[in-house]
């Protein structure tokens, strides 16, 4: 198990370019299995879950090729039906979260489907039902095999229909949306997830010559058609790097600025930073965050204290309440982190109390930071990162620490952070990785 060594208290200078949505990623690599032409996909993020997902499709026989830094080719001409059956297969998916986004492409293209139980991060249960239901809509079959702790899919050939979502899942959109561009009839998705994944999805697919309107709303229209061909397509920056950017330099007294961040795509995230006292500045498409020594949580207009919750697109993401949590600790004020979506995802707080943050962990969704206005400093802390996003937080939180901290687990960062340590150092970061 490899682990960070971080030396805490340096600020950081300079310019960072954020890496490929890594959500989108996901999304966008398992959609090249609904043509059999050429896709080729730019501003690939070299991270753990999009590597594993892109040897997964090499292995299931789909030829891949890589262009150049961050752009691969995919062609999906010659699919290897049986890897599915295999023991292989099983083990790889059940540890990719994404892996359960190759039901829909599979069950459209090829009537068939298979997928264990899927891993990813322990953040609370995270239900697949929506992903089944839209699916069966469209006429496939589900089989739940105990023994194999999976799930078999059938169809001999999807029909569109009429949904009404039960959860505005991002994912379990994009798998309904990726099985009805191939189904015969129309479609319509209502309480369909809009985040700027699914849109992004949404315009590849319509190059590729798909029909999808609607597009950016929660009511979505799809015409099947009978083949898809191939296109070019380019993945956003991640807005949740972006935004640990952000929440980064904040907690660490730096002055940095993030390059190329594709601002209208951030919605919420820098109004949110902005409620708790953090300064930013957009420059074109670029945002600067300047050295701050001291930042003020708002109060509501009515003087009550700030909350910070997420919320479907276009709220706020559940993917940064961790970093929201971790900067509001050394801030001036008080605020509410309520995160309304996963039950275990606060759960990483108790490790930040230890550093000497005061943090009241309300119930499984809300804690109540009071802030300690730089007066007391963090301890170091020896830690073990639990998931992708709670572990950047306490990176950040070991980077402002005084002293040297260690993070155990690393793999969950680079699961979401590409290079995190080398691109960190190279703004004057502390951060040794051992292995």
């Amino acid at each position: 198990m490899a682990k960070f060594v971080i030396e805490g208290g340096h600020s950081l200078k300079g310019e960072i370019h954020p890496q490929g949505a890594k959500n989108e990623a996901l999304q966008v690599i398992c959609a090249t299995l609904l043509s059999s032409e050429e896709i080729t996909i730019h501003n690939v993020p070299n991270i753990l879950d999009v590597n594993n997902l892109i040897d997964l499709l090499r292995d299931m026989g789909v030829s891949v090729s890589k262009k150049g830094t961050g752009t691969f080719s995919f062609t999906a001409k010659d699919v290897n039906i049986d890897f599915l059956k295999t023991e292989e297969f099983h083990k790889r998916c059940a540890a990719l979260r994404g892996s359960v986004m190759l039901v829909g492409p599979m069950t459209a293209r090829f009537g068939y489907a298979i997928i264990p139980q899927p891993g990813g991060d322990k953040i609370g249960r995270r239900r697949l039902d929506t992903h089944f239901l839209g699916i069966q809509k469209l006429g496939a079959e589900f089989n739940y095999e105990p023994d194999l702790k999976q799930y078999s899919i059938n169809s001999k050939g999807l029909k569109g229909t009429y949904m009404l979502l039960d959860e505005a899942s991002v994912t379990g959109t994009a798998n309904i949306i990726m099985a009805a561009v191939l189904a015969e009839g129309t479609t319509t998705i209502y309480n369909a997830a809009c985040e700027p994944y699914i849109q992004q999805l949404c315009k590849m697919l319509n190059k590729m010559g798909a029909k999808i309107s609607g597009i950016s709303s929660n009511l979505l229209s799809i015409e099947g058609v009978k083949s898809l061909s191939g296109c070019n397509h380019k993945i956003l920056p991640d807005m949740i790097e972006i935004g640990s950017f952000i929440g980064m330099a904040a907690m660490t007294e730096s002055e940095i600025l993030i390059k190329n961040v594709a601002i209208r795509e951030l919605g919420l995230i820098p109004d949110a930073f902005r409620k708790l006292g953090i300064k930013l500045e957009e420059k074109g498409d670029d945002i600067f965050i300047p050295k701050q020594h001291l930042y003020t949580i708002d109060t509501f207009i009515d003087g009550s204290i700030m909350t910070i919750a997420d919320a479907p697109w276009p709220g706020l993401t559940p993917d940064l309440l961790s970093v929201f949590l971790v900067v509001a600790t050394q801030a001036r004020g008080s605020v509410l982190i309520h995160q309304k979506m996963f039950e275990s995802r606060l759960f990483f707080v108790d490790k930040l109390i230890d550093m000497g943050a005061q943090i009241i962990l309300c119930d499984p969704h809300r804690a109540t930071v009071i802030g300690l206005e730089r007066k007391t400093m963090l301890r170091p802390s020896n830690m073990t990162s639990p998931d992708i996003r709670a572990g950047i937080a306490l990176l950040i939180a070991a980077m402002s620490a005084n002293g040297t901290s260690t993070i155990s687990n690393i793999e969950q960062i680079d699961r979401g952070y590409e290079n995190i340590d080398e691109r960190l150092n190279a703004l004057g970061a502390h951060i040794t990785r051992i292995n």
